[in-house]
């Protein structure tokens, strides 16, 4: 069973920036696809991005691109999510999921993702 577990979520005042982290453990790294979704207080859950175990293949929703890069560490078995140029309207919980490397996880849909951790705050305001 896959066992994920992020941290890194904290304060930041507007155009700051973090790094989160997740640590994967009880799959073989390279038989995982990661994504990146978070979710706003009073609103769904949404996708933010994700990365093939290589991490030579990588998603981002379009209110992201340009600010948040997702990359691999597959020594440490952790993915991370860079955020940068915060905006309040990005505060919100962190999620990272894992999907079967095999499966249409590009699209980023909730249900290809099987495997949850348990979400880090980012909290943007000054």
């Amino acid at each position: 069973q896959v066992r994920l577990e992020e941290s890194g979520g904290g304060l930041v005042q507007p155009g700051g920036s973090l790094r989160l982290s997740c640590v994967v453990s009880g799959r073989a790294f390279s038989d995982l696809a990661m994504g990146w979704f978070r979710q706003a207080p009073g609103k769904e859950r949404e996708f933010v991005g994700a990365i093939n175990w290589s991490g030579s293949s990588t998603y981002y929703a379009d209110s992201v691109k340009g600010r948040f890069t997702i990359s691999t560490d597959n020594v440490k078995n952790t993915v991370y999510l860079q955020v940068s140029s915060l905006k309040p309207e990005d505060t919100a919980v962190y999620y990272c999921a894992a999907a079967p490397s095999g499966s249409h996880w590009a699209y980023g849909a909730e249900t290809v993702f099987r495997s949850w951790g348990q979400g880090t705050q980012v909290t943007v305001s000054s």
